[in-house]
């Protein structure tokens, strides 16, 4: 067996695809023996890759665009993708089976002000037809201060990555009303990145052809299944919560099957970063993203 480390920015069942490839198996029947870490706040999870710590990363496109926007050339290069929408939902205090994003105007709304977070909220409201700037966005901090918040009475809605608002309907706090993903469609959001001298690399075939594998299994298996497996990684999360996020991500089609960054996923996420100004040009894709190993 061939050690590998894998580390990631985020951590929750919306990366199920990577997490799949340890809790499945794919990895040890390439002959790569996976360890996995969660970048430190504030620490990037590339710079595990320029350490050497780590052999692939969970990212994002808007990583290496913002390198560029620096007229810096990015470090590492995003050669496929994890899921292919946005990964937030909105959860409202009752159910709302009507719901329109009209109904954010003036109200009260927990928004993740994460970079890319936020960038995708405000760009889903501008395809929805509501100025940003019509809605009461409060920034309660991290995903914890957030979520704490919301339990305690704080806005009218909140803008989570699953697993929080299955937890929050589990606990009977909160009702999902809309899904972030489903108003942008697809995108290039969360992606694999790695160094491009690693892509060369025997390692990084079989790494691929592991990850091939669980994007099939990630498609065809049910959430019960998948829930299962992952279970371990999830100690704090309800069995019935991981299920029913990993059943919400498969109907929400973040996970294609196919493994590439597309040209129109990418001029989608330059499109979300271009409307909250933080492109000053639209880089090409060759600046960022790499066609997978083995292709």
């Amino acid at each position: 067996m061939t050690a590998i480390h894998i580390q990631f920015t985020r951590f929750s069942a919306f990366y199920s695809p990577l997490i799949s490839t340890m809790s499945g198996g794919f990895l040890k029947q390439e002959g790569l023996d996976p360890s996995h870490s969660i970048a430190a706040p504030g620490k990037s999870a590339i710079d595990a890759l320029l350490d050497g710590s780590a052999q692939v990363v969970q990212s994002a496109l808007s990583q290496g665009l913002s390198s560029l926007e620096k007229g810096e050339t990015p470090a590492a290069v995003h050669f496929a993708q994890i899921n292919e929408k946005d990964g937030f939902f909105l959860t409202g205090r009752e159910p709302d089976p009507d719901f329109r994003w009209e109904k954010l105007r003036g109200k009260k709304v927990l928004v993740d002000h994460g970079g890319q977070p936020l960038a995708m909220f405000k760009f889903a409201c501008h395809k929805a037809g509501i100025d940003y700037d019509a809605i009461e966005s409060i920034d309660a901090g991290n995903g914890v201060a957030m979520d704490k918040a919301f339990r305690n009475g704080q806005g009218d809605y909140i803008h989570q990555q699953g697993p929080a608002p299955q937890t929050l309907e589990h606990d009977g706090v909160g009702h999902v009303v809309a899904s972030v993903g489903e108003m942008i469609g697809p995108c290039g959001f969360s992606s694999l990145a790695a160094t491009r001298e690693w892509l060369q690399t025997d390692m990084a075939r079989a790494f691929m052809r592991a990850y091939r594998n669980t994007r099939k299994y990630i498609n065809e298996t049910s959430a019960e299944e998948i829930a299962k497996a992952e279970a371990g990684f999830f100690p704090d999360t309800p069995f019935e919560v991981l299920t029913q996020t990993i059943a919400a991500y498969q109907k929400l089609g973040c996970w294609t099957p196919h493994v590439e960054i597309t040209n129109a996923a990418y001029e989608v996420t330059l499109d979300v970063f271009e409307h909250v100004g933080r492109l000053k040009s639209r880089h090409p894709y060759e600046k960022v993203c790499a066609m997978p190993p083995g292709d």
